[in-house]
């Protein structure tokens, strides 16, 4: 045990054994229940006890060891009185005691846990809404109602959709298990989409906020554990590095005022430097090891922005190119636009203009935001000042994010000021 601390060590020694082991306490647990409420019940129960017992106690050397344990006995407490026990676990036969400072065994949390519960998490039976709902609350330890909020729902809704998830995994017998070999590149790859759309709900936040770092940090650790699980996977790792550096920019894309900070004015010397050597480590380990998937080619993307000394240095051509890839690899016109933009800095927003203007007419980005934003900057540029306005009004109506929409209702100010007066 350390020393005993006061209220305020304990609760960070919780929320670092929060953040770093809730995702293998419950995965151990869900091994002893086979039910994932059951096995929830119990790992929050863990967590509850531990903020009394080592308050009293002292926190232990070994937190993850300690919670799984309790949590362990707890489930094995329920099923017992549940009259489940028997038939569940026959050969289980576990006291319900909170282990002292020398009854700790070895932690029987295992990878290949965690590795199930992610894989259970994002089953292909089940929505891609329910994935991330699952992920985020038992993988990320979220409560009901950080989950809602990731999504603008009300606590209740999401309470429901969750719920309807556990009993779609218990009713349909999802099994809790890695997939077969020749099953895990499918598979991997929908649990990348969901960490990956975890990361980009976070970083590009719907709501009164820029960024909610609980989203981003939630996607960073699965990446990582991920990577830590399947670390001869090259789409895992070039998944990594993406997030890394993607998020390497975070304090830089916001004012002291909390205004939007463009890449174009962003102060590179409070990039984080240390995740942008990591990052593009990982992604020159993903791509020796094979053909590049669109992760790598993502993270290459970001990786020519993150090594650029300012902004007049990027390499527009290799940004360019990189999209081209990435279009036949991710074919989206999502990929389209960014290649657009890229192009309007490297050849001029004339040309930018013109290779943005066929996606005018794609029904899947009838209502995104960044089009109407990426085509007004384009204009502006060019100086045709009623026609950016315009598209300024339009952006600002169509973004669901606060800072956002202050920055581009900022840039409609300027453009109209630009436009001559009725005659």
């Amino acid at each position: 045990m350390t020393e005993r601390g006061g209220r305020t060590d304990v609760e960070e020694a919780l929320t670092q054994a929060h953040r770093r082991d809730w995702a293998g306490v419950l995965a151990a647990t869900v091994r002893v229940t086979r039910d994932l409420d059951l096995a929830e019940e119990a790992t929050q129960d863990a967590y509850a006890r531990a903020m009394r017992n080592w308050a009293e106690h002292g926190v232990p050397d070994r937190p993850g060891a300690w919670l799984t344990t309790v949590a362990r006995n707890r489930a094995t407490d329920l099923l017992r009185r549940e009259q489940a026990f028997r038939s569940a676990m026959p050969a289980l036969v576990t006291a319900d005691l909170v282990p002292g400072p020398g009854d700790l065994p070895d932690p029987p949390v295992f990878p290949d846990d965690r590795l199930r519960l992610i894989f259970t998490c994002c089953h292909p039976a089940l929505s891609r809404d329910a994935q991330v709902a699952l992920t985020l609350r038992l993988v990320c330890g979220l409560s009901t109602a950080e989950v809602a909020r990731a999504f603008l729902v009300q606590e209740s809704a999401m309470a429901a959709r969750i719920t309807r998830a556990k009993k779609k995994i218990s009713g349909a017998r999802i099994p809790y298990r890695v997939p077969a070999r020749g099953d895990l590149p499918e598979r991997v790859g929908a649990v990348l989409d969901v960490v990956h759309l975890v990361f980009t709900t976070g970083h590009a936040a719907p709501g009164k906020d820029l960024l909610r770092r609980h989203l981003v940090d939630s996607a960073i650790h699965l990446a990582r554990t991920l990577h830590q699980l399947l670390p001869e996977d090259s789409a895992v790792t070039a998944l990594l590095a993406l997030l890394l550096l993607t998020d390497a920019r975070r304090d830089t894309r916001l004012s002291d005022g909390g205004k939007l900070v463009l890449l174009a004015e962003q102060d590179r010397a409070h990039w984080d430097s240390r995740q942008i050597d990591e990052g593009a480590a990982l992604l020159t380990e993903a791509l020796q090891r094979g053909a590049p998937t669109r992760y790598a080619v993502q993270a290459a993307i970001a990786a020519v922005h993150a090594e650029a000394a300012t902004w007049e240095d990027t390499d527009w051509s290799e940004v360019v190119g990189l999209y081209d890839v990435l279009g036949r690899l991710w074919p989206s016109p999502v990929v389209e636009l960014n290649r657009a933009v890229a192009v309007g800095f490297r050849d001029g927003p004339a040309a930018g203009l013109a290779a943005l203007t066929p996606l005018l007419d794609e029904p899947a980005l009838g209502t995104y935001a960044y089009l109407s934003a990426a085509r007004a900057d384009l204009l502006r540029r060019l100086g045709r000042w009623a026609e950016a306005a315009t598209a300024y009004e339009e952006a600002a109506a169509m973004t669901d994010n606060d800072v956002e929409r202050d920055f581009l209702t900022g840039r409609l100010e300027e453009v109209v000021s630009r436009l001559e007066p009725p005659a």
